[in-house]
């Protein structure tokens, strides 16, 4: 089964466009036949997946809406079992003595969906391509490890190298990274769809692969009409053990969550990821054992965004109280179902370092020090707050009661911000225009507490959309990364968390659950640590 790949923002209101996670791989729901046994290998389903930010590039997909359909087109070097373990899918070994310097040794046989053999050149060339500053990819940080990074990716200036120099190919299928400084979770970070090989056509009109992407993995793409669907069937000659069991995926666009699941209703949608709201009390009776709760590794957050007058250079204890404002407990129970769990840390549950209790009481409804830690912090300026979201992921009641809590607690008043759609909010995002703080939904790119706090909140992070810069936080994190091995590096970023919440970078609100349904077209629908569809193991049944 593929696991657990990839933290990104995401859109949906029980999802980060959904979101990840370590309480595991799939409901293990055989799913309901309708009376129909009989599979069709080359059956076609649906997904509901929104439009993606950016083309279909490997490191140009940071939200969870284009990684759902790269994780389909491209396999990585590794990838994660159900208990956050790495497993190896396109690499045969990856070795290091100190590490610094890794030694990555390929699988025989893997090809692009064009017939180009997968060579180490198409991992080199691919990540030199992705790191470089003139190609804009907005994933270009994650390479920033590499030695040589700098020369492809000044702060000021233009290049000085279209290559890193850590990196080298040994043979068709032998390649070395070299690090700036040893890092010993190095290895986890390559299951990201980031570092995806590309096919040496890519680079000829890398603009142009975007629309059309050519990838190694167990689908290949068909089409893609923009706002509508994105189509992929499965590629007969896929090396991987996870072989769709299918013919292949439409990925549908649906303006809102409920729309998505009227279709799902009628069977002209196979697969919801995440069911709004709205349909949440109502979801049992309609689909019965076709309605599934899992939970997975992702935490949904609300940022300030630290480069707006409102936030610049605020005192933490504002945010504590604005923090202990929210009544977690009663929003999760009510409003959403009892399909959210308050969040009681930065990490999600479910990967390696996730420690309870480490917020102390501020993660707790306490209205009275709510307001006294806001007053003692300066105040809210302005003594309002906006919450920006999108439209289109179901989020609207939550901000509401969110709003609510806080106004009643503390006086402060609050509003949403609502945006169309996760792309809009993105954009606004990126181009740091938020007025006040968003919705933040993080899915884990690999299973550790890191991806939750450096890939986030460190100050050059490509995850880092909020303008949050500490000195102290960054310098916490780097003695993660220069810890001399695995656990050491997890205890070092424990440490880090327990300053963040005296920093308060976010807010956290609470733990994703997927809560999905399926239609009477499919079966074995299962769920992974990201809280997605195992989509090689959906069985499409003969009508």
């Amino acid at each position: 089964m593929r696991g657990a790949k990839s933290a990104k923002w995401v859109a949906i209101a029980a999802v980060v466009a959904l979101g990840a996670t370590a309480c595991g791989g799939g409901s293990g729901d055989s799913g309901s036949d309708n009376g129909k046994g009989e599979v069709d290998p080359k059956g076609i389903f649906s997904v509901d997946v929104g439009e993606p930010q950016n083309p279909l590039q490997p490191a140009n997909a940071k939200e969870s809406n284009g990684s759902k359909v790269i994780r389909a087109i491209f396999s990585q070097l590794v990838d994660f079992d159900d208990k956050g373990k790495i497993v190896y899918e396109n690499a045969e070994s990856i070795k290091t003595e100190d590490n610094k310097v890794w030694t990555v040794t390929l699988k025989d046989g893997w090809k692009f969906h064009n017939g180009e053999p997968v060579t180490a050149k198409s991992y080199v060339d691919a990540w030199n391509w992705a790191a470089n500053i003139k190609n804009n990819q907005t994933n270009s940080y994650w390479f920033s490890d590499i030695k040589g990074f700098e020369d492809v990716h000044p702060e000021k200036g233009e290049p000085k190298s279209d290559k890193m120099s850590g990196l080298k190919v040994v043979d068709d299928k032998t390649f070395t990274i070299e690090l700036s400084s040893p890092i010993p979770y190095f290895e986890y970070k390559l299951g990201y769809d980031v570092w995806s090989p590309l096919p040496s056509g890519f680079f000829k009109d890398p603009e142009a692969y975007g629309e059309k992407p050519v990838g190694n993995g167990p689908y290949e793409f068909v089409k893609w009409e923009h706002k509508k669907q994105i189509e992929v069937k499965a590629y007969a000659d896929y090396k991987g053990a996870d072989k769709p069991k299918n013919g292949g995926v439409i990925f549908k666009n649906y303006t809102t969550v409920e729309a998505g699941y009227q279709d799902l209703l009628s069977n002209n949608l196979d697969i919801i990821r995440q069911i709004g709201p709205k349909d949440l009390p109502k979801r049992k009776a309609d689909l019965g054992d076709r309605a599934v709760d899992e939970d997975y590794n992702a935490v949904q957050s609300i940022v300030p965004a630290f480069y707006t007058k409102q936030w610049k250079d605020i005192d933490p204890k504002v945010l504590q109280g604005l923090s202990m404002a929210i009544d977690r407990e009663t929003i999760t129970k009510t409003v959403l179902n009892g399909t959210r769990e308050p969040a009681t840390s930065f990490v999600a549950k479910g990967v390696a370092g996730y420690q309870p209790g480490v917020a102390g009481d501020i993660l707790t409804y306490n209205p009275d020090k709510a307001k006294q830690l806001i007053k003692e912090g300066g105040g809210v300026p302005g003594n309002k707050i906006f919450i920006q979201f999108n439209a289109d992921g179901g989020h609207k009641e939550w901000v509401e009661a969110v709003c609510n809590s806080i106004r009643k607690a503390t006086g402060v008043e609050c509003a949403g911000d609502s945006k169309p759609d996760f792309q809009t909010d993105l954009d606004t995002r990126d181009a740091h225009k938020v007025k006040s703080m968003y919705r933040g939904g993080w899915v884990q790119d690999y299973p550790l507490n890191v991806n939750f706090m450096r890939d986030l909140y460190g100050s050059k992070a490509d995850g880092n959309t909020s303008g949050f810069a500490d000195k102290e936080i960054d310098a916490l994190f780097k003695k993660g990364d220069n810890a001399k091995d695995l656990e050491g590096a997890i205890k070092a970023y424990q440490e880090a968390e327990k300053a963040m919440f005296e920093k308060m970078p976010a807010i956290p609100l609470w733990y994703y659950k997927a809560n999905y349904g399926y239609s009477t077209n499919v079966k074995n629908v299962k769920f992974d640590n990201n809280g997605d569809p195992v989509l090689q193991d959906v069985e499409v049944l003969k009508k």
